[in-house]
């Protein structure tokens, strides 16, 4: 058996023992300062990445390095309280070793967040972007050899975020009276914050929010044919007309993501209710 699918189907295994039974109808990944939703999970298992085997750890600003599993909407969830990074120093197979192993216990649906840069003038902070497509500028978790038991050597793209959910979020979202952009998310590696002309560069080539992180998810998400919807906070202004005196602060981002974690948390709910 390939190193990769052995150590997916050790953690699966182990995370079914954990979860008692439970069969999760979507999995839900929760980004910086977005944890916030999983306090909303009814009769929650909590089991601690650490625990897991073959599981890294997460280390990111924001991310408690949990997975939750109980009920959302009526609903069996399984929400993962912070995620993976590249920047991190994993490999691809380790930042997306969850979303497989989501997919042997049972999910249906994927549901992922970030907290982003609006490099769309437009956007303001505390914004709610529905994510339509991607640009991906990180390595693609699916160079090396494909693992065949999970999808195609060659997954097509053309429509990488549900339109049917994109749908059901924007009419979730006006019956709630919670106003949403819709845009392009484009990832990058990180660490380091963008520069002001990489940001007038990402807008020039289509991008309206920009981070580290999600696509790969989707894209393995993707590769098993799971439908997959994505939501960005808009954390900061992404432009390039700062003042003298202005800094990126990563303690910022994660405080804009928390005060706008119930809105999203709202829209999560609402469209699980109904899957």
């Amino acid at each position: 058996m390939d190193e990769r699918t052995e150590r997916i189907h050790k953690a699966a295994e182990y995370l079914q023992q954990r979860l008692e039974g439970r069969r999760p109808v979507a999995g839900i990944v929760l980004g910086s300062g977005l944890g916030k939703l999983a306090d909303r999970i009814e009769d929650p298992i909590t089991v601690p990445y650490r625990e897991i085997p073959g599981f890294p750890v997460s280390t990111a600003i924001g991310h408690k390095g949990n997975f939750i599993s109980g009920r959302l909407g009526g609903k069996e969830v399984l929400a993962m309280q912070g995620r993976f990074h590249y920047y991190e120093g994993y490999p691809m197979d380790l930042v997306t070793l969850p979303v497989r192993v989501m997919k042997v216990l049972g999910i249906g649906f994927l549901f992922v967040s970030n907290a982003a840069g609006g490099v769309n003038f437009d956007f303001r902070v505390g914004d709610l972007m529905i994510i339509r497509d991607h640009i991906n500028l990180l390595p693609n978790p699916l160079v090396g050899k494909n693992l065949d038991e999970f999808g195609p050597r060659f997954p097509d793209m053309t429509r990488p975020y549900d339109p049917a959910l994109i749908a059901k979020a924007e009419g979730v979202a006006a019956e709630c009276g919670i106003p949403v952009k819709k845009g392009v998310y484009l990832a990058g590696t990180g660490p380091s914050y963008e520069t002001p002309a990489e940001y007038r560069y990402f807008r020039m080539i289509g991008a309206d929010a920009v981070g580290m992180s999600t696509i790969p998810e989707v894209i393995v998400a993707r590769h098993s044919s799971i439908p997959v919807f994505g939501m960005s906070v808009i954390t900061n202004e992404a432009h390039d007309d700062y003042a003298e005196d202005f800094e990126n602060n990563g303690d910022d981002v994660v405080a804009a993501a928390d005060a706008a974690a119930d809105r999203m948390t709202t829209l999560f709910t609402r469209m699980i209710e109904t899957l």
